[in-house]
């Protein structure tokens, strides 16, 4: 009686893994909001690019650019995060299937997600200093220390998930993935002789 409990407590608390599936849903529609954004803007853009000087045309790309690196970033969560916490993603072996999926660990994960926001802080340091004229200056040392803060949290990431070993092999991890292969490459892969 008591292994039955544990039993089905056990697979019920497995199955909870499932309450994270409409998080993955919610930000896969969130992509299409960002297309959305990334289209308004540059159609709005468009017209103004041929008479607006160029410090405006940099600005206005460079806000683009960070439209998709979030862009590219929810994308990374979402397709990382859904096969590390809630199941893998039957992809039928397209030959469209990215190469780095199913083997970004949840430490790579961190890593990245440090690693956008770090380029995205850069990216609006860069459009303050093209307009620098149009900001007061403690905005400016704002930006730089908000950036700046950026930067050492992402290397103080690293360094932790060195010291931590987030990249040894440890069975079943996907951190290593020059160990880890897609079904098809095990299936081609030459049997060794008993």
């Amino acid at each position: 009686m008591k292994k039955k409990i544990e039993r089905n407590l056990e697979l019920g608390i497995f199955a909870s893994r499932w309450l994270l599936a409409p998080f993955y849903a919610g930000l896969s529609i969130s992509l299409f909001l960002l297309l959305i954004t990334f289209l308004r803007e540059f159609l709005d853009f468009i017209p103004e690019a041929l008479h607006s000087s160029p410090s405006y045309v940099i600005v206005t790309v460079l806000s683009l650019v960070d439209i998709v690196m979030v862009a590219n970033l929810v994308l990374l969560i979402v397709f990382a995060g859904y096969e590390i916490f809630v199941s893998k993603i039957d992809t039928s072996n397209s030959e469209d299937r990215p190469d780095w999926m199913g083997l970004v660990s949840f430490s790579d994960l961190k890593i990245k997600l440090m690693g956008t926001i770090v380029a995205i802080s850069g990216i609006e340091l860069l459009k303050t200093f093209v307009n620098i004229k149009a900001h007061e200056q403690s905005e400016i040392y704002l930006r730089i220390g908000l950036h700046l803060t950026f930067v050492v949290s992402g290397v103080l990431f690293a360094v932790m998930d060195r010291i931590s070993g987030g990249h040894e092999q440890v069975p079943g991890d996907a951190s290593a993935a020059h160990e880890r292969r897609r079904p098809e490459e095990v299936a081609a892969q030459p049997k060794p002789a008993e």
